[in-house]
């Protein structure tokens, strides 16, 4: 591709010569074989919107309706299995003055009384549209669900959900500290309003978990209305954080059959070989999904004001793919007190996830953790990966190996809905000034 294609105006067509990563296509053809890099070469036949056919690409083949790609990468659309929407875009109206952990919490709180329905709804849905114009599919999102914020936030999420039906799959997670569902009334209310909503129940633990028996209330009411779990673990540099340990062990004493997500987990990292390897294959055993939120650990985690960072904040990420864990990666927050920067952009949390914690050398199946990995956790049979008779939700680069594809932003990619090319220009961030008058 060495410049930008044009995608027909037909209802069929070829995407000839693309570069796709092996781990992304379900039954490729027997006759491509990925190579070293783990890229196979593949002609994507496109009708009506959907892949119809994935063969072995033929440089001597001259029909009609190819687009010749030149070896530029296709992805199948990006998922991003945490993020913070309903704090998004905050940070010129609250910064956070030492961009410490402290300071976030701080600066968010002050803000949260300006978190009105159409406060909400504005950002949010400029968040959405990031997304979108990147090459997202399916978002889940944490709601700050402290009463009586739950009454706000979680109508106007339900009417973004349905009105994005179509363009991003939508799922909300309840954000609250573990020990509010002390209170027997609200947790109760709480699950019930997370059922009724189709979302997905979630905490943040202290480091040490808190109260256990407010854990095992959290398990029971999930087990109860039948609904999966999603954690916020251990985002510090505490040796002697157990979280990850007590949620693994929670969701064994109980049998748990739903799934449950447990993020940051930054301290793993920091804990001694031993007790870390014990803690992993007890999660293991568990089933837990991990999603790790690199580029906020990074900006957040051991920050001392005169000091440079000692760590980069991200958990055992390799050691965990080693034990079969399945692992995600993701946005998290964006441009709040949190995290300054970002703008749901996957390919850019993957591009800095890869320096970050090596992911490379090889690269291997790390592009299935923006994809296909977060999409089976959310439910979604068809988002992630390629395969015939999926949607052809795709996303172009002019990029055709790896260095190429993490050395530059890839501003330039073509993003198809259902085979048709989308605006793929982000939204003007002039647009939130009144938010900030």
């Amino acid at each position: 591709m060495t410049g930008l294609v044009e995608i027909p105006d037909a209802a069929s067509f070829v995407l000839a010569d693309a570069r796709v990563p092996a781990c992304l296509v379900d039954d490729p053809p027997p006759d491509a074989a990925p190579d070293a890099k783990g890229l196979l070469r593949l002609d994507i036949e496109i009708a009506d919107g959907r892949i119809v056919g994935l063969a072995a690409h033929r440089d001597d083949d001259e029909a009609a309706g190819r687009v010749d790609l030149g070896g530029g990468m296709v992805w199948p659309g990006l998922v991003d299995l945490h993020t913070h929407l309903d704090k998004a875009f905050t940070s010129p109206r609250c910064p956070n003055q030492d961009g410490s952990l402290e300071g976030a919490l701080s600066a968010v709180a002050a803000d949260r009384p300006l978190w009105t329905p159409d406060d909400l709804r504005a950002r949010m849905e400029f968040a959405l549209r990031c997304a979108l114009a990147h090459g997202t599919v399916a978002l889940r999102t944490h709601i700050d669900s402290r009463p009586p914020r739950h009454l706000v936030s979680w109508p106007v999420f339900r009417e973004l959900r349905d009105e994005w039906r179509g363009r991003i799959a939508l799922q909300a997670v309840s954000l609250v500290p573990l020990e509010a569902f002390a209170d027997a009334d609200y947790a109760t209310e709480i699950a019930d309003l997370v059922r009724d909503c189709g979302g997905v129940l979630g905490a943040v633990t202290g480091v040490d978990a808190g109260n256990e028996t407010v854990l095992d209330r959290v398990f029971g009411l999930a087990d109860e209305r039948g609904l999966d779990l999603d954690f916020h673990a251990d985002e510090t540099d505490d040796p002697g954080a157990r979280s990850f340990d007590r949620i693994a062990r929670a969701a064994i004493a109980h049998r748990f059959e739903g799934r449950v997500v447990v993020g940051h987990c930054c301290s793993l990292a920091m804990r001694p070989a031993d007790e870390a390897d014990r803690a992993l294959d007890l999660a293991a055993a568990a089933g837990l999904h991990v999603v790790s939120l690199p580029m906020c650990n990074l900006y957040l985690q051991d920050r001392r004001a005169g000091r440079t960072p000692r760590w980069r904040g991200v958990t055992l990420l390799h050691e965990m793919t080693a034990r079969g864990i399945p692992v995600s990666l993701a946005s998290d927050n964006v441009r709040d007190p949190f995290h300054a920067y970002g703008d749901f952009d996957m390919l850019e949390v993957f591009a800095q996830a890869v320096k970050i914690a090596h992911l490379d050398r090889p690269v291997g199946d790390w592009p299935a953790a923006v994809t296909r990995t977060p999409a089976g956790v959310m439910g979604l049979a068809d988002a992630g990966r390629l395969r015939v008779g999926g949607p052809a939700d795709l996303v172009l680069f002019r990029a055709r190996f790896w260095g190429e594809m993490l050395s530059r932003p890839q501003h330039d990619r073509i993003v198809l809905r259902v085979g048709r090319p989308i605006d793929a220009a982000p939204p003007d961030y002039r647009e939130l000034d009144r938010l900030f008058e």
